[in-house]
């Protein structure tokens, strides 16, 4: 006899036991779900960018090194109708240690940053421009939004021991969690078979997030395996955590040690 359909499985235990089980489990996938919440916060705003970005995750554990994009465009040649002293003005002050302070100085005149931006570039770079050549997607019109584009990264990644240090805390706790909501959920009325696959999927998913976080200090790209394995690692025990909640809750049928 498996142990689906043994009197030993969950669903044949006693009403309050497996009340009990659920409310633990719902509480430990509640914990769950707020620490992924709280690595979000954590690694969000590396790159100065609102949001979860890959920049975010490949800054802290190789690092992101990029030049200031409207640096880059200046030096490119654009826009076209910028003339040299202007284009060489920009650059002045993009490299200068007082952006917002010199963005519309009143002492500059026509050289202030804010009068050339709005004479050559806002014609395209608004959120209402429309036409040739056009970029509403990349606006102009104010200082906070021409800050995002100002400024070069330069992203360092974790320590070494910091990155043990967290994965010393992380790993073995995932890795128990995941190990103990697999064994509850092979005494279910669910196949042994479907709990084996997501189990090792999800095990599958941990060991790849976590040796990412050491292959990505050399390999950048790498990052999309932590981001895929831990993925891979949360719905896995997600699923596996709903199945244990269901069987605690779907009324069983009689129990084959009463028949």
């Amino acid at each position: 006899m498996s142990m689906n359909n043994s009197a030993y499985a969950l669903r044949f235990t006693p009403l309050l036991f497996r009340l009990g089980v659920a409310v633990l489990v719902i509480t430990l996938l509640g914990g769950y779900i707020v620490s992924g919440l709280h690595l979000r916060w954590h690694y969000e705003n590396r790159d100065e960018v609102p949001g979860l970005s890959m920049n975010d995750i490949i800054g802290a554990y190789h690092g992101v090194q990029s030049p200031s994009p409207l640096v880059e465009a200046l030096e490119s040649g654009h826009p076209e109708t910028l003339s040299g002293a202007e284009r060489e003005a920009l650059l002045g002050w993009l490299s200068g240690g007082n952006l917002s302070g010199d963005y519309d100085n009143l002492d500059l005149g026509e050289d202030a940053p804010a009068e050339i931006i709005a004479v050559n570039c806002l014609e395209c770079h608004t959120r209402g421009a429309t036409g040739e050549g056009a970029m509403p997607g990349v606006p102009l019109e104010y200082f906070d939004e021409i800050e995002r584009i100002a400024y070069s990264k330069d992203i360092q990644p974790a320590g070494e021991n910091i990155v043990a240090m967290s994965q010393h805390a992380h790993a073995p706790t995932m890795a128990v969690i995941l190990l103990v909501i697999g064994a509850l959920t092979l005494t279910t009325r669910f196949t042994a078979r479907f709990v084996g696959f997501v189990l090792f999927v999800a095990a599958f998913g941990l060991f790849v997030d976590m040796a990412g976080w050491w292959i990505t200090r050399e390999v950048a790209w790498f990052a999309h395996a932590i981001v895929i394995g831990g993925i891979a690692y949360a719905m896995g025990t997600s699923l596996l955590g709903a199945l244990v909640v269901l069987d605690c809750v779907i009324p069983a049928k009689r129990c084959p040690a009463d028949g």
